[in-house]
C-alpha cells in the first residue's frame, strides 16, 4: 500500500518503488488545488539522465514507430539503474516550501497556436526528484523544453539562484475549456510512475489509472514502471483530440505509448501499448486502475468521522466476453483480497462511483460524489485471462487501496513486442453502458454462528432500480430472484416490489459452515427474459 496525496490522488512511490507515506491528502489538496505530484525521471548538468533513450528520432517525422523502436532498444539491454541527483535544495524542500513553488498561468504553452490546449509543467523538489525529459513534437520535429526559471513562482521556497535548463520536469498538465468556453480547466496529466488521470465534464480528481502494472497482489513486492521520456504533439488550431506519447522502462519491462484524448461530457483515451517484456512476468497487469475506498453504505464499523461514505470508486463493473453484466461492490476489506473473473475477450471493466448523491458523503472539500469513473473497452481480442480487483487494507482516505487490472492468462513472451489498444472513458452513470436495471446499493448484514447446527449465517440485501423494473411494478409476481452460491448453500431468498425507489429489494440467506468461503450471484428475471445486472460479492463464514 502506498500513500498518496489528495491534491493529485495518485500513489506516491519513491525511486526504488517503495511506500512514501506520512502525507495527509486533505492537507495536500487544500494547499495544491490542481497541481499534481510527481515521480518520473532526473536529471543535472548539461547531460541526459543516464537511463534516458540514447536513440535520436527521425527529423520531420517523430510519432509511434519512433517511441517503438526505443522501447525495443531498452529492452534489449540490460535495465540501467543509475540515476544523477536533483540539486540538494531541492530535496530538502519541505512541503510547505515545496507548496509555494507555482507554474506561472500565464507562462502556459500554446497560447499563441489558436488551439483550445494550454500546457503547464510541474517543478523538481520535494518528494519528486526524477524529472522526466518533456519534448513537444512541432512540424514532425520533437523539441525538449528546456528548465527555466521563469516559467515559475517560488514565494518563500529557498532555492538556488540558478538551476541548469537540463534540470527537467516532474511532469505536465494540460487545460482546455472543458467545462466553461471562457475557462481552461484542467483535463489530463502525467505525473508519477506510469499514472495519467484525466476529467470530464463536472468532474473532481478521484481515482487514476496506470499504465503497467507489474506483480499487484503478488508474492513479491510491486514494481512501479516509469516513464523515461513524454512527448506532446503541438495541437493545431482545429484540433479535437490531443497526441501524448511516453516511453516506460522497469527493471523488468520496458514499452511504448500512444494516448490519445478527446476532451468532453466523458472525456476519452484512446490508448495504443507495445509492450516488450525483458523476462517472463506471471503478473502483468493490462489496463491498470487504482482508487480508494474507506467506508461505504454498509460500513458504519469503517466510519471515522461524521461522513456517512468515504470513497472514490464504489463498484468494479465487468462486461464478460458473453455478453454478461456484473457489478460487484468493492470492500475495505480486513486483510488483503483478490477476487478474480475470469472471461474470454472481455468486452469492458472498470472502477466506477455509482453513488452520485452528496447527502451520502456530506464531504465539503473532497466532492466524493463529483468523482468520475474509469470504464475500459479493449480493442480486439484479448483472449483468455482475468480481470483481477485488489482490495487492500486502510485506515485512512490518504490511501490508494483498490486496484483493478487485465490479467493474461498466458504470460507475454520475454523480448517480443506485443500490442493492446483499448479506450478508457469517464463515467459519471452506468446507465449509458447499458439499458438493464442496475444494483442501486447492497448491504451485508453481520454473520450468525449457529454452534448447534454447525453453520454460519449471513443475510444479504440488496435493492435494484431503473432499467424495466418500473413497468413491472404493476405485476410484481412476475419477477423473480435468481441467487446461486459456490459453496454452501442458498437458505432463504425473497423479492418484494420498492415502489418508493421504482426497483425491488431482494434478501437473501446463505450458511456455510465456519471458515469457508463462497461466492454469491444475484440477478432478477421474468420467465421470458434477464432484467438486471448480475450482482456479486464473496464471503468467508467465521471460524468457530
Amino acid at each position: 500500500m502506498t500513500s498518496r496525496s489528495d491534491a493529485h490522488r495518485r500513489l506516491l512511490v519513491d525511486g526504488s518503488g517503495d511506500a512514501v507515506t506520512g502525507l495527509s491528502r486533505r492537507t495536500l489538496l487544500a494547499a495544491l488545488g490542481s497541481i499534481g505530484l510527481a515521480t518520473p525521471l532526473r536529471s543535472q548538468d548539461g547531460r541526459p539522465p543516464a537511463a534516458a533513450p540514447t536513440v535520436e528520432p527521425r527529423r520531420g517525422n517523430f510519432g509511434y514507430e519512433d517511441v517503438v523502436r526505443q522501447a525495443r532498444e531498452l529492452a534489449a539491454r540490460p535495465f540501467d539503474t543509475s540515476a544523477p541527483a536533483v540539486p540538494d535544495a531541492l530535496t530538502s524542500l519541505t512541503y510547505d516550501s515545496y507548496r509555494e513553488i507555482r507554474f506561472r498561468r500565464e507562462k502556459a504553452l500554446w497560447q499563441d497556436g489558436g488551439s483550445d490546449y494550454r500546457l503547464h509543467l510541474f517543478h523538481l523538489g520535494f518528494l519528486h526528484d526524477k524529472p522526466v525529459p518533456i519534448h513537444v513534437i512541432s512540424d514532425g520535429n520533437a523539441i525538449p523544453l528546456p528548465f527555466n526559471m521563469a516559467l515559475f513562482e517560488y514565494g518563500k521556497a529557498q532555492v538556488p539562484q540558478k538551476l541548469p535548463v537540463s534540470l527537467g520536469f516532474a511532469g505536465f498538465a494540460v487545460t482546455t475549456t472543458l467545462n466553461d468556453l471562457k475557462v481552461q480547466d484542467e483535463v489530463i496529466s502525467f505525473l508519477g510512475a506510469s499514472y495519467f488521470r484525466f476529467l470530464g465534464r463536472g468532474h473532481r480528481y478521484g481515482l487514476s489509472a496506470r499504465s503497467l502494472a507489474l506483480d499487484v497482489g503478488g508474492e513479491q513486492a510491486e514494481e512501479f514502471p516509469f516513464f523515461r521520456a513524454l512527448w506532446l504533439d503541438k495541437p493545431q488550431p482545429d484540433s479535437v483530440d490531443l497526441v501524448i506519447y511516453a516511453l516506460l522502462d522497469s527493471p523488468s519491462v520496458s514499452g511504448a505509448f500512444r494516448y490519445v484524448v478527446t476532451p468532453g461530457q466523458q472525456t476519452s483515451v484512446a490508448v495504443t501499448a507495445t509492450i516488450v517484456p525483458r523476462r517472463t512476468i506471471e503478473r502483468i497487469g493490462i489496463a491498470p486502475l487504482t482508487s480508494m475506498f474507506l467506508a461505504g453504505e454498509g460500513d458504519r464499523e469503517q466510519r471515522t468521522d461524521f461522513r456517512p461514505e468515504v470513497h472514490d470508486s464504489d463498484g468494479l463493473m465487468l462486461k464478460t466476453g458473453a455478453g454478461e453484466w456484473i457489478w460487484r461492490p468493492i470492500r475495505n476489506p480486513q486483510a488483503l483480497t483478490i477476487s478474480s473473473f475470469h472471461d474470454r475477450n472481455p468486452r469492458g471493466f472498470g472502477l466506477i462511483q455509482r453513488d452520485r448523491e452528496f447527502g451520502h458523503y456530506q464531504d465539503l472539500e473532497a466532492h466524493y460524489h463529483a468523482r468520475p469513473g474509469y470504464w475500459v473497452e479493449p480493442s480486439g481480442d484479448w483472449g483468455e485471462g482475468r480481470v483481477d480487483l485488489i482490495e487492500i487494507p486502510t485506515q485512512g482516505e490518504e490511501f490508494d487501496n483498490i486496484v483493478c487490472c487485465w490479467t493474461p492468462k498466458t504470460p507475454l513472451p520475454s523480448g517480443q513486442p506485443t500490442e493492446l489498444s483499448y479506450r478508457i472513458t469517464t463515467v459519471s452513470t452506468t446507465e449509458t453502458l447499458h439499458a438493464m436495471a442496475q444494483v442501486q446499493s447492497s448491504i451485508a448484514a453481520r454473520e450468525e454462528l449457529d454452534a448447534a447446527a454447525g453453520l454460519a449465517k449471513r443475510r444479504f440485501i440488496v435493492d435494484f432500480n431503473a432499467g424495466d423494473l418500473e413497468y413491472y411494478l404493476s405485476d410484481p409476481k412476475r419477477v423473480s430472484v435468481v441467487a446461486t452460491v459456490s459453496t454452501g448453500t442458498v437458505a432463504r431468498a425473497t423479492i418484494d416490489p420498492n415502489f418508493a425507489a421504482k426497483g425491488f429489494r431482494v434478501i437473501v440467506d446463505v450458511t456455510l459452515r465456519p471458515g469457508e468461503s463462497t461466492d454469491l450471484r444475484i440477478f432478477l428475471r421474468t420467465p421470458r427474459a434477464t432484467l438486471s445486472e448480475t450482482w456479486t460479492t464473496s464471503w468467508t463464514a467465521p471460524a468457530a
